[in-house]
């Protein structure tokens, strides 16, 4: 820091806060630290008592916060994100699209291990609209030691730390199991729930399919939506282990791989992901879905929504953060339900 006379302050960067006191009316800084003083400020320093103050004295080998912030949101990525003007110090980086955001976590971690700098984001895997939020930036002090950012810069790599993976167009198909609703003897009520989920996203429903609790009825129906196009295919009921639940069976009758059957999410529990030839994904899904306001399926759609693929890893990470508490006011996804994924 340098003392030089406030007339003589033009240009220079103000080492600390400058507030204005007006008693019964306000208390506020009338200048941020880290602001530029220009020519029309000198008037309002010198109403304020300030002379003198205190500047910053550009160091060989040092950054000020606001071109350190504009470092720190290189590392974040562009593609598909807007950079606020820097401001203050801080960058706030907003979504220009609607996707799933991504994080690499670990990365992050090892950027935010290094002292006086900060890269505060959403969770991974939330579903954004554009115009969100998705991560701020900023250094700690007015100015900070250039080999700090260039550690940054070599812990997190050349790839960017985020990104927001754009949601498809999909066809889908809603298999629907179970001889009480194939009989007629109680209306389907599982349907229109998967089509109003499915309805946050540009998905076309080829159709529904009311079967059986039959294996053979349940692989052919699945199949034949695949056969006619889908790009995924949603089965509901028969998702216990009760004997007469076959439709965990009926999906590797089909020759999808199984990836799991189970997850460690409540609600959802009973939960069943699969891929047919690779990459269509054949769902099972449990009951609770029928009935709770959000489970297992509200975290793994904006996933398969972006061709996101998932292996038992991606589902047993649910686990922190998987259980709901049925909040009496739902404010999903801006809860701890899914915070891990």
């Amino acid at each position: 820091m340098k003392l030089i006379r406030t007339a003589d302050a033009v240009g220079h960067v103000l080492c600390h806060d400058i507030t204005q006191i007006i008693v019964g009316e306000t208390k506020a800084p009338v200048f941020r630290k880290g602001h530029v003083v220009t020519e029309e400020d000198i008037p309002i320093l010198l109403s304020v008592g300030k002379e003198n103050l205190y500047i910053w004295e550009k160091q060989e080998g040092f950054l000020h916060e606001n071109d350190a912030a504009l470092v720190l949101a290189g590392l974040c990525g562009n593609d598909g994100m807007s950079w606020s003007p820097v401001r203050e110090g801080k960058v706030d980086i907003s979504a220009e699209h609607d996707g799933l955001f991504k994080v690499d976590v670990d990365r992050l971690f090892e950027v935010n291990m290094v002292d006086e700098i900060m890269i505060a984001t959403r969770k991974t895997n939330t579903v954004v609209r554009k115009g969100d939020k998705l991560a701020g930036t900023r250094i700690i002090p007015l100015v900070i030691d250039e080999k700090k950012l260039e550690e940054a810069r070599k812990l997190a790599g050349d790839a960017p730390l985020l990104s927001i993976m754009p949601f498809k167009k999909k066809k889908a198909g809603i298999v629907t199991t179970g001889s009480e609703v194939y009989h007629g003897r109680i209306k389907d009520t599982f349907g229109p729930v998967i089509r109003r989920k499915l309805s946050e996203f540009d998905v076309e429903v080829l159709g529904q399919k009311i079967v059986d609790d039959n294996q053979e009825m349940i692989r052919e129906a699945i199949v034949s939506f695949i056969e006619e196009g889908a790009d995924m295919v949603f089965c509901t009921g028969g998702m216990s282990v009760d004997p007469d639940d076959v439709t965990p069976s009926a999906i590797r009758s089909t020759g999808a791989e199984v990836v799991t059957y189970g997850s460690p999410v409540l609600p959802g529990a009973m939960f069943l992901l699969s891929y047919y030839n690779g990459n269509i994904p054949v769902v099972g899904l449990p009951g609770c879905v029928m009935y709770e306001r959000r489970s297992i399926f509200d975290l793994i759609l904006p996933r398969i929504m972006t061709d996101d693929k998932m292996d038992k890893r991606d589902i047993a990470r649910l686990g922190h953060g998987g259980l709901c508490l049925h909040c009496e006011v739902c404010t999903f996804p801006n809860c701890g339900f899914g915070s891990s994924g």
